[in-house]
């Protein structure tokens, strides 16, 4: 199970290797000075497996009403998973079925766990170039940056990659100072396919918009 740990401070702001610099004074902030995040070891929950995460859960089911009026029956169809490690929740009320209430409930849970915590990110090594910072992470994520590369990230929200994608964009946004410009080479794509992937899932923007105007920056749209 990961262990929580703190962030590796290192002096002042450091400048990037060449491949990763968009413009001559682009930086990676000091992670003294990064948002408050909790941060935990590699990998990062949401890349794990859907059913890893639940069994990581405790599962309980919530009453909703039932078919038939002012006296219609109720039934425990409704979800909530907690997620152990993390202590973040997911939930579903607004299926009939309570296999299908666990499914959305667990995926909301990934996507909640995305959001929440972070691991490293390759900018956190910024003496490595960009394929020997990814190739140095965790298999997991490591695996799956390497799969995403060069990827549309045109990802529809049930998509089971998604929060797992999410999860390693938002590490390295937090490290970047929410820079898109900082990212876009590790995952050898564009900045508007990355602010892109943050639009279609809107609590992410947001996320990351309050990383930028942390450090004294304008929102992204």
């Amino acid at each position: 199970m990961p262990d929580e740990h703190a962030c590796d401070p290192v002096g002042t702001d450091r400048l990037l290797p060449p491949e990763l610099m968009n413009h001559a004074d682009a930086t990676v902030p000091d992670p003294k000075t990064r948002l408050d995040c909790r941060m935990l070891s590699a990998p990062h929950f949401a890349c794990l497996q859907p059913d890893t995460i639940a069994q990581q859960s405790d599962l309980r089911t919530q009453r909703r009403s039932g078919p038939g009026g002012q006296h219609r029956n109720k039934t425990s169809s409704g979800v909530y998973l907690e997620h152990r490690p993390t202590g973040l929740i997911g939930e579903a009320t607004e299926r009939r079925s309570q296999a299908q209430n666990r499914d959305v409930a667990l995926r909301r849970l990934r996507y909640a766990i995305a959001l929440g915590v972070r691991t490293p990110s390759p900018l956190d090594n910024p003496q490595e170039n960009s394929a020997e910072a990814v190739g140095s992470l965790d298999e997991v994520e490591s695996s799956l940056r390497k799969r995403y590369r060069r990827h549309s990230f045109k990802l529809n929200e049930e998509n089971v990659d998604k929060p797992s994608v999410l999860a390693l964009m938002l590490n390295d946004l937090w490290a970047s100072g929410g820079q898109p410009s900082l990212v876009a080479p590790l995952w050898s794509t564009s900045t508007s396919k990355i602010v892109m992937l943050l639009r279609s899932y809107p609590p992410a923007l947001v996320w990351v918009n309050r990383v930028r105007e942390h450090h004294g920056r304008l929102p992204l749209h």
